[in-house]
């Protein structure tokens, strides 16, 4: 949930308008394999009647507008072939076709979810692999109706670390902290483990442009009877072992950023003295006979829901109203499969530049990290990439034995949607004899498109003939 808004994307197969926020079909340019520093691009596909996609000598994006709209992107992947795909409507639905020369197909074929396919109805989710390059289809974003039609992160100016992302209400949230981070509002950022909570409280450190520090304290790590002494600072002699006046981690974080990470990990006597700092500005350390004001601006984070904590008596209500200035709840990773190519970017452009630059990925490895879940979000993305870099060596190119093996797994197994609907066509083709007419009719779909789902999962409907 983002700012109380239900984040989970719905897919519907006429665009709708819910409220001020329509839903639209969208085309994602998430990874060139072949130059993955390269930015990802978003289409909308609600205003064209076709879309191609092709070689060139450059990436381009050439539109045409007015009565039969459509939109050319051309990439410099040598494994595309000049015409290569060709996405069009057919009955409100979107088809990818494999056409290439004279519409003979392409060379390396057009794979949808990894099976190579000449005609394919899409489906939302869909990943779509033409050469070394990945596109993702999805069928209702809500997007508002103001947005650009087509958004090329490559022609836009860099963006602070964190703020990244092409999907369109994940970008709403983003825009609006840009204000909140030039402010002295305090911030929590909920979210799963590993989905970048530091990182976006870095950047909204360095957008804010104040003068001091960011001090970044796992309050789960702090041990349990040193965390008043920690967080507030202690004078010499105030307990055993305090042999000298320490300034604290609040003090420390003066006129800058205070980061509580995993702030539902600390213990209640240390929420109380910290309800007491923020609201009256100032902290009195351990042994002090006065207070120190403090000018502090606080981001909190945790990855557990702090209102249900408040609700079970787990988290003071006062601290949570202090600190719940503005909410953001980052999704994880594989909810934003749309930015993956963005983020690994980010992530190989750490590397020297001349070493970054020669950084390739084989097109296996690339359909293996998009089809992966990453339970572990972009913390688990960053340790695979850094360790496939390592094992590549002086090749530069990132393959698929390179991956973790869970990593690599992701190649074998259907996504869960995928697998339900085969189960389901299994069922059917046994119940109806193998009759594709039948099973048609039971699950409310056209004929046509029951056989590309047996094709798509490989099912050969003779085996189940009476």
């Amino acid at each position: 949930m983002i700012d109380g808004q239900d984040s989970t994307l719905s897919s519907t197969e006429e665009p709708k308008e819910i409220g001020d926020a329509h839903h639209r079909p969208h085309l994602f340019l998430v990874l060139e394999a072949h130059r993955p520093l390269a930015p990802p691009v978003r289409v909308s596909l609600a205003k064209l009647d076709g879309l191609d996609i092709g070689r060139g000598a450059t990436r381009q994006l050439e539109a045409t507008t007015g009565p039969g709209a459509r939109l050319t992107i051309r990439t410099d992947d040598r494994r595309m072939s000049a015409p290569h795909a060709r996405l069009g409507k057919l009955l409100q639905r979107w088809v990818v076709d494999d056409v290439g020369s004279d519409n003979q197909g392409s060379k390396n074929g057009t794979f949808v979810n990894g099976i190579r396919t000449t005609r394919d109805e899409l489906e939302d989710g869909d990943l779509i692999e033409l050469g070394q390059t990945f596109f993702l289809y999805r069928e209702a974003l809500p997007c508002d109706p103001n947005e650009p039609p087509v958004l090329d992160l490559a022609a836009l100016r860099p963006v602070v670390p964190g703020f990244g992302t092409v999907l369109p209400q994940l970008h709403r949230v983003f825009d609006k902290l840009v204000p909140i981070a030039r402010s002295t509002v305090s911030v929590i950022l909920e979210g799963e483990t590993g989905t970048g909570k530091e990182v976006m409280a870095r950047a909204l450190h360095a957008l804010s442009g104040r003068p001091g520090d960011f001090v970044a304290v796992n309050c789960g790590a702090l041990p349990k009877d040193l965390v008043e002494a920690e967080l507030f600072g202690h004078k010499k002699g105030s307990f055993s072992g305090a042999t000298e006046d320490r300034l604290g981690l609040v003090r420390s974080a003066d006129r800058g950023t205070l980061f509580l990470d995993e702030i539902g990990d600390l213990p209640a006597p240390a929420q109380a003295a910290l309800l007491r700092t923020l609201q009256e500005r100032e902290v009195r350390p351990i042994g002090g006979t006065r207070s120190i004001a403090v000018d502090l601006r606080v981001i909190a984070a945790t990855h557990r829901s702090l209102e249900r904590m408040v609700a079970a008596g787990s988290f003071r209500a006062d601290l949570w109203n202090r600190l719940a200035g503005q909410k953001v709840e980052l999704p994880p990773l594989r909810a934003r499969r749309e930015d993956l190519g963005l983020l690994a970017g980010a992530i190989l452009a750490r590397l020297p530049p001349e070493q970054a630059a020669r950084i390739r990925i084989h097109p296996r490895a690339a359909r293996a990290m998009l089809r992966h879940d990453w339970p572990g979000n972009v913390r688990e993305l960053e340790k695979c990439l850094g360790t496939a870099v390592v094992l590549a060596g002086e090749e530069k190119q990132l393959e698929l034995e390179h991956l973790p093996a869970a990593v690599q797994r992701a190649l074998e197994a259907l996504p869960a949607e995928d697998a339900a609907r085969r189960d389901e066509l299994v069922a059917l083709l046994g119940e109806h004899g193998g009759n594709i007419t039948a099973v048609a009719k039971a699950m409310g779909k056209a004929r046509m498109q029951v056989q590309r789902w047996l094709k798509r999962y490989a099912i050969d409907a003779e085996r189940f003939r009476r």
